[in-house]
């Protein structure tokens, strides 16, 4: 079922720039994918931000019916819903859902999409694939390391296609950098990789208690997750909260982790050690580091993180990038550009992200638009549903996806405790420390019950 990371990639970089090509600013297209007589049945989870934008991307390649619409926020729900309305083909209106559990009761999706906050991609994800669907799951997978153990096993157990929202590994810059540069031989020897974010991201807030307006539903928002006192709808402002994700290291991380991870095929890390904490921005609510270093060690090779979210960048070119290191030469990727660096003589190699404003002018009024990630989320979806076709593997599978994640997760839990640690796959645990395996499960508040891999 595996499909060749090579192959797969080439396949995302033809497919992702030339993808279906827009005739309207308001979603008729042109489709080159999926089934022409009969529209594959789609419904969201989560319709912030992230989740309309998946979304809208799939509408624009893809012949779709959007049946169904699923969020805790009434407000942001009814938005979505007529943003739907106005941008599928057909101008049908989807049903709104607040409890993702009635939307998939009704087993009526070929394809749901989660945009939800990380701490319920494993149960809705789970969930979705119990009610019939392929899954297109937004990073991280999960929040601890056996709710990623479980998605693995969910999958393979219902036989569904999940593609998870990496796209870096479909953005087209980065797809030219790993065939022509990586694969070609061009870095030599790897044996050393760097990677970073210096966004001043961090929320700096600190908001009075207030009380839960009637048009959010806050518990049914927590869920599994620990009830904070609340002080405003947290969209967005949730992932300055371990409660609910795993800080920059499982936001930011992750996406450049598993791009270097694709990039020079490397699967799970020897060992993970981090150390950071708050040392700067104290006054805020966030609880999650504003400084932090981690490691994962792999044979001759380590793969370093550092993330600060104050001062200045290392490299203002690169503030959230990865650096490839090999005795011929020197990678430096974003997701904005590459550059390739050769170590003596040679030629340098940059090349730049790649737009679509002229195929996709609704990309240009589109509230909260990422231009230069619209491409890559394209490739990305044209990927999973030609994965689906196939019944093959997408290029960001659950098995991938769990790797980049569960190793962010245990970096968090090596900070926490102060010592390194080594997580075994295949018996689950953390190699000879029975606290730190204690801590691959995170504690649900009821009455929702973790996931298990023996028992999806």
């Amino acid at each position: 079922m595996k499909l060749n990371n090579k192959n797969n990639s080439r396949r995302n970089f033809i497919k992702g720039t030339t993808a279906a090509i827009a005739l309207s600013s308001l979603g008729t297209y042109a489709f080159e994918y999926g089934p022409k007589d009969k529209p594959w049945r789609v419904g969201l989870i989560g319709c912030g931000w992230y989740g309309k934008s998946d979304l809208f991307r799939l509408i624009q390649v893809a012949n779709i019916d959007i049946v169904s619409l699923c969020d805790p926020d009434n407000d942001m729900l009814t938005e979505a819903a007529e943003l739907v309305q106005q941008r599928q083909r057909t101008k049908k209106k989807p049903k709104i859902f607040n409890d993702y559990r009635e939307m998939l009761a009704k087993k009526n999706l070929d394809i749901v999409l989660i945009g939800s906050p990380d701490h319920w991609h494993a149960l809705q994800g789970i969930e979705a694939m119990k009610s019939g669907a392929h899954v297109y799951l937004q990073k991280p997978i999960s929040v601890d390391v056996i709710e990623g153990e479980a998605l693995v096993a969910a999958a393979k157990k219902y036989n569904k296609v999940i593609q998870v929202g990496m796209q870096r590994r479909s953005t087209p810059h980065l797809i030219d950098a790993k065939k022509n540069i990586v694969d070609a031989g061009l870095l030599g020897k790897v044996s050393h990789i760097e990677m970073c974010c210096y966004y001043h991201m961090r929320d700096k807030g600190n908001r009075p208690i207030i009380e839960v307006p009637e048009s959010f539903d806050y518990d049914l928002w927590t869920g599994p997750a620990p009830l904070r006192e609340f002080d405003g709808i947290p969209h967005r402002r949730w992932r300055a909260f371990m409660e609910y994700g795993n800080g920059i290291v499982g936001d930011m991380c992750v996406h450049m982790f598993d791009t270097v991870r694709w990039m020079v095929d490397l699967g799970w890390p020897k060992r993970v050690n981090s150390y950071g904490g708050i040392y700067v921005q104290k006054e805020a609510k966030a609880n999650i580091s504003d400084t932090q270093t981690a490691i994962f060690e792999y044979e001759e090779l380590n793969c370093i993180w550092e993330h600060r979210s104050w001062g200045t960048p290392a490299d203002p070119e690169y503030p959230w990038a990865f650096k490839i290191y090999g005795d011929k030469g020197t990678l430096l990727g974003s997701v904005h550009k590459y550059d390739f660096i050769p170590q003596g003589d040679g030629e340098k190699i940059h090349r730049d992200v790649v737009y679509e404003r002229e195929k996709y002018p609704e990309d240009l009024t589109e509230k909260g638009m990422e231009l230069h990630v619209a491409p890559a989320t394209r490739g990305h979806m044209i990927d999973f549903l030609e994965a689906i076709e196939n019944n093959a593997s997408t290029v960001a599978s659950i098995e991938q996806g769990h790797i980049s994640a569960a190793s962010c997760i245990l970096a968090n839990m090596s900070m926490k405790l102060g010592r390194p640690l080594i997580y075994d796959p295949m018996s689950m645990t953390v190699t000879g420390d029975s606290e730190a395996t204690e801590l691959l499960t995170r504690k649900y508040r009821g009455p929702w019950v973790h996931p298990h891999p023996d028992s999806v």
